[in-house]
């Protein structure tokens, strides 16, 4: 391969890594072409991009941000994705796509998250963090729980009083 076409395939990775500060590396060779296209239709459901790139464009595209420790010391070919809604929830569908026979090459290899190294392990470990949804609800929940204990006792010892009231009315009537 020429220079000229490195150099060419280098700056369209670039170009479409651009903006992307976490990804995922995972294997793809020795899929079937119809189990492939499965995958990149079910990825691309949920807003998640995969690329096949060969390592030595990789690193030369990344070298210099924060996705470059993802591609240090990788051999041979893989696939990059990124995308979803954080790199939790794309962890967590990468390693559940993993488990699926029908897709059986398919396995996370390592990854990059805010800047930091990832192995096949941190990415399965990832996958059980709870995702930015989750993480906002009990965020939520814990915010307005003191609200909801204040409200009651306030509340309560007002709305017995009337009941009292209530009842009294009733039997002098």
């Amino acid at each position: 391969m020429s220079k000229y076409l490195k150099d060419l395939m280098t700056q369209e990775l670039q170009t479409r890594l651009d903006g992307v500060d976490d990804a995922l590396v995972v294997n793809v060779v020795g899929m079937e072409a119809n189990a492939t296209v499965e995958l990149r239709k079910e990825l691309r459901g949920k807003d998640i991009h995969l690329l096949v790139v060969k390592n030595s464009l990789a690193r030369r595209a990344t070298d210099g941000t924060a996705l470059a420790p993802a591609f240090a010391g990788s051999v041979g070919t893989q696939a990059v994705v990124w995308g979803g809604e954080d790199v939790v929830s794309l962890a967590k569908e990468v390693t559940r796509l993993s488990r699926e026979d029908k897709y059986e090459p398919f396995a996370p290899k390592g990854g990059v998250m805010d800047g930091a190294p990832l192995s096949a392990e941190d990415v399965t470990a990832v996958s059980k963090w709870p995702s930015r949804q989750e993480q906002l609800s009990l965020l939520v929940g814990q915010i307005l729980g003191p609200g909801a204990t204040l409200s009651a006792q306030l509340l309560g010892p007002g709305g017995a009083l009337a009941s009292q009231v209530k009842q009294q009315a009733e039997e002098e009537a």
